[in-house]
């Protein structure tokens, strides 16, 4: 194996840094390592808002009983008709993200009449939540430009984690 051989290179999920780029849209089919499955009382109105304010796109269906949509490899989602819970779940669905898709995923939640909530984490992330229709808590995570001069830069680098000058990871 080669020596410079690292996780990221196994992730569909680019390495954090200043120009990581999203990867394309997956269509392939696989055997899905993990997936989630959510019930819903409307299959078209949670479609509508997976694909036009998460970024999901539909894969395929089963007309009236089941949509399976996906974002990036990996990242499956399978709404089934149903009668989903009365309140929101006790978990919670993460996402990885890139840092230059947060905005256009804040715009699109917005634009649905779901305003989302944005925070910055200690661990250098910046994280999307929103609850879904279907009273899902669903947070898309990316990772910031590393500065190590940062509360959350020393958090990182308190555990051994950390990027040189250029933001590239050391």
């Amino acid at each position: 194996m080669d020596s410079n051989f690292t996780a990221f290179d196994l992730s569909p999920v680019p390495p954090p840094g200043p120009d990581a780029v999203a990867p394309p849209l997956y269509r392939g089919i696989y055997g899905m390592p993990m997936f989630v499955s959510i019930l819903t009382a409307d299959l078209r109105e949670s479609v509508d808002f997976w694909t036009r304010g998460l970024g999901f796109f539909e894969l395929f269906s089963i007309p009236g009983q089941m949509v399976h949509l996906r974002r990036w490899a990996f990242q499956d989602v399978l709404l089934t008709a149903g009668t989903p819970a009365a309140a929101p779940a006790a978990a919670t669905v993460s996402f990885a993200c890139v840092l230059d898709q947060v905005d256009a995923l804040v715009d699109a939640l917005r634009d649905l009449g779901t305003p989302p909530r944005v925070r910055d984490t200690p661990w250098n992330t910046r994280d999307v939540e929103v609850v879904t229709p279907e009273s899902v808590r669903v947070v898309f995570t990316a990772a910031k430009v590393f500065d190590p001069s940062s509360a959350e830069g020393r958090n990182l680098r308190a555990v051994g984690i950390g990027w040189d000058e250029d933001g590239l990871r050391d």
